[in-house]
């Protein structure tokens, strides 16, 4: 069993325990013996299965007067990911992909896009990196030409999630208002768009639907366009604000299912005729996974209570929450795959699975070492604007 304890934190009100309690009852039921054989059918599946019983609810805001509850996104992503990677990437990727829509869509646009989202019955994607534009958005290249009511998008994306099986994609690209991030703007494109196609599926060491893009003379209409021209950067740096700290919180959710596991094994395994947890060097490390674990916990919950309670912004906040717990989630995983010997590498165990699932979470929305400089610059800001200049 879980432990639980941290739902009694003073970050989360009861609705925040109670939506806690009852996903992770639902998720015991539901994702067990998932067929991962066809990952495309897999998550379609799970979008389905997730909008129908309520679950997708959290990751979209349809009216003017809804908001995104960064707690309830936190706890839902925790909770999925102990339980599924898959059923985590199907949340993730509907909230992510019309995350633009949710806080800058118009109300025509969020009632256009959004309930299908939200009843699962259509797939989000969020298309912002390039082959030579990745951490570094300033450089995207992709092109929108403003053409009478029209815009006109030409150029590629690459590392799309749900590349090829969304039906929406939130797309970024060069407008040409300023230079740099200044001249971007964010624009919806249905999959079905004469000019949009996706010429290449990447497969990856934990299987998941991703993607390239090309867009030829692909036409959408203005209307199409999220927020005003050149603010492209600002919604998604809005966006991966609000979402970012949620990767922490999935891989909190595998830090905490390997912790379970390394515990329910050391506690069965016996080695010299006692259990392999009354080794004082397996305490050890159970002690320091238990440590991370908490220690994430904290700054994952932080991070989202400030977002949602304290702050419009949290970027130094969700920066330390995604590359703590995902960095401490691969030191985790990696001691209960040790502790678990010949059986840790064996194909389909679950910390296999994990070692597997986590390694990616370092390096979407944000690679460790971007976090850092985002890190050190709000600290220097924030030193720069109190005056300090040290003793």
């Amino acid at each position: 069993m879980s432990d639980r304890t941290f739902l009694d934190w003073p970050f989360f009100e009861r609705a925040h325990r109670e939506h806690a309690e009852r996903l992770d009852a639902w998720a015991a039921a539901a994702l067990t013996g998932l067929d991962e054989s066809n990952v495309d059918a897999t998550c379609r599946g799970l979008v389905r299965r997730l909008g129908a019983d309520g679950w997708l609810a959290p990751c979209v805001a349809e009216g003017e007067s809804e908001r995104l509850d960064a707690r309830t996104l936190c706890l839902t992503r925790e909770t999925l990911a102990r339980h599924d990677g898959l059923a985590d990437f199907a949340f993730a990727m509907q909230g992510l992909g019309t995350g633009p829509i949710s806080l800058f869509g118009t109300p025509e646009q969020r009632g256009r896009w959004l309930p299908p989202v939200r009843e699962g019955r259509a797939i989000a994607a969020f298309a912002l990196s390039e082959p030579e534009a990745g951490s570094d958005v300033s450089a995207l290249a992709t092109t929108a030409r403003r053409e009478g009511d029209e815009y006109i998008l030409d150029g590629t994306k690459t590392w799309i999630s749900n590349g090829g099986i969304a039906d929406v994609y939130t797309v970024f690209a060069r407008t040409g208002e300023g230079p740099g991030a200044k001249g971007l703007s964010a624009f919806v494109v249905p999959a079905d768009t004469p000019g949009f196609s996706v010429p290449e599926r990447i497969d990856l060491m934990a299987p998941h639907p991703l993607g390239a893009l090309r867009f030829e003379g692909c036409r959408i209409p203005a209307s199409y366009r999220l927020g005003e021209p050149g603010k492209g950067f600002r919604i998604a740096m809005a966006t991966l604000d609000v979402f970012r700290a949620t990767v922490g919180a999935a891989a909190l959710g595998f830090a905490r299912r390997a912790l379970d596991e390394a515990l329910a094994h050391t506690t069965r395994r016996e080695l010299f005729g006692a259990p392999l947890a009354d080794m004082q060097l397996t305490q050890v490390r159970l002690a320091d996974m238990a440590l991370a674990v908490d220690a994430s916990a904290l700054l994952v919950y932080r991070a989202a209570w400030a977002k949602d309670c304290q702050a419009e912004r949290v970027t130094r906040e969700a920066s330390m929450a995604k590359l703590h717990a995902t960095e401490q989630a691969q030191q985790v995983i990696d001691a209960a795959v040790q502790l678990h010997g010949g059986l840790g590498v064996t194909a389909g165990v679950p910390v296999e699975r994990l070692y597997r699932d986590i390694r990616a979470l370092r390096i979407y929305e944000g690679a460790s070492e971007i976090q850092q400089q985002v890190i050190a610059r709000q600290v220097l800001a924030a030193h720069h604007a109190g005056g300090g200049e040290g003793a």
